[in-house]
């Protein structure tokens, strides 16, 4: 159901004008807020299975547009078996109970046996990142697992003791988005933390505000999944993070900042388990954005092409896409995907290389639709 194209026809405008000359985005709105039960749907996040079909996941938030602690969120999912042209009908994936909140999925992709894993969220009832306390169940880190690309799925599987300091921080939260493995074999979640002390106060010239005390980090496993452990946090405040695979095995964490006006970069030589020390990223407004390794050399592509999308702003509108070719040092070739209204944004590879985008959109308001968006090879080199 292309509802995007019927909408908004200004979306097939702005997606001619800015391939000059190659083929034009295609938007296809996947959730559509008001629909189906829920007040509004957000955070996105997308992963191509083993056999090509692709899966988005998202908060569906039932009673209001609130993050967890504000209202009943379940967590929901579609497949699409034709690289996003059509989705199937929408499964309840988690729904944790009344007033409860499922959030954060990361899907990744185990390429060695071809599951399909779901890393998620669940708060208690009244509980989200800020009151979370340590040593509760009022944050909790659960997983299901997916042998048939997502048709159905397994039993939930709780992680809160391994992926958070159960006795001292007061919770964590996942991605959203970014799972990956990386060579060796080993699989790589997103996260972020809160410890007992959420706020503390900062001074910038003659004002006084609160700021987030959060750091993030990951989760790993070298069994596929069987047992996991965590790394030690990055420094720098930071919080919503996504992974990505270096040609030369080291992994690289682009992490939003708790404050300023640019993003936090730092790289790991031991699959996530310590950090370097961070360095300053791509200036954009404090979002969830999304960063994907697109080609590698040694696997036969013509040159090495990291993927990265977010809204340049001002604010959480305009939204692009951008290319790095020297292992995300730096990123060029912007293009537009969407001028309006957007925010959070996930990335996945097709199985013809192609680019899927998942992201929220909003035409008079934000977070009205999850939008799916094909982009060719060639709009994004």
């Amino acid at each position: 159901m292309k509802e995007a194209l019927r909408l908004s026809p200004l979306l097939v405008l702005i997606s001619a004008v800015v391939a000059f000359g190659s083929p034009s985005p295609v938007h296809t709105d996947v959730f559509t807020s008001g629909t189906g039960g829920y007040n509004t749907y957000r955070i996105p996040a997308i992963v191509a299975a083993s056999d090509g079909s692709v899966l988005v996941f998202a908060e569906a938030r039932k009673d209001n547009r609130h993050d967890p602690g504000g209202g009943d969120i379940d967590l929901v999912v579609k497949r699409s078996t034709d690289q996003g042209a059509t989705w199937s009908a929408m499964t309840v994936l988690d729904d944790p109970g009344e007033q409860w909140s499922a959030s954060n999925p990361v899907p990744l992709l185990d390429t060695s046996n071809g599951r399909v894993w779901i890393f998620y969220n669940r708060w208690e009832p009244g509980f989200g990142t800020e009151l979370s306390q340590p040593g509760t169940a009022n944050n909790q880190t659960w997983a299901r697992h997916s042998d048939n690309h997502g048709r159905t799925w397994s039993a939930p599987i709780d992680l809160t003791r391994v992926a958070r300091d159960f006795d001292d921080w007061g919770a964590i939260f996942l991605g959203p988005g970014g799972g990956i493995q990386s060579r060796t074999g080993r699989l790589l979640v997103p996260a972020a933390m809160r410890p007992d002390t959420f706020m503390i106060w900062n001074s910038s010239g003659d004002s006084l505000r609160r700021q987030p005390f959060m750091r993030s980090y990951v989760l790993y496993s070298d069994d596929h999944g069987k047992l996991w452990q965590r790394g030690t946090l990055i420094k720098a405040l930071t919080d919503e993070n996504q992974l990505v695979e270096l040609a030369d095995g080291t992994i690289l964490m682009d992490a939003r900042q708790s404050a300023g006006d640019h993003r936090w970069v730092a790289v790991s030589s031991d699959g996530g388990q310590t950090w370097s020390i961070p360095r300053a990223g791509q200036r954009v407004s404090p979002v969830a954005t999304s960063i994907e390794r697109h080609t590698l050399q040694s696997k036969g592509d013509d040159r090495n092409r990291i993927l990265w999308t977010g809204p340049t702003g001002p604010s959480r509108q305009n939204l692009v896409i951008r290319v790095s070719y020297d292992e995300g040092q730096t990123f060029v070739n912007e293009k537009v995907i969407y001028g309006g209204l957007a925010a959070y944004s996930d990335l996945t590879i097709l199985k013809d290389k192609s680019v899927g985008v998942i992201w929220e959109r909003g035409i008079s308001q934000g977070y009205q639709f999850i939008t799916f968006t094909h982009l060719s090879r060639d709009f994004v080199d």
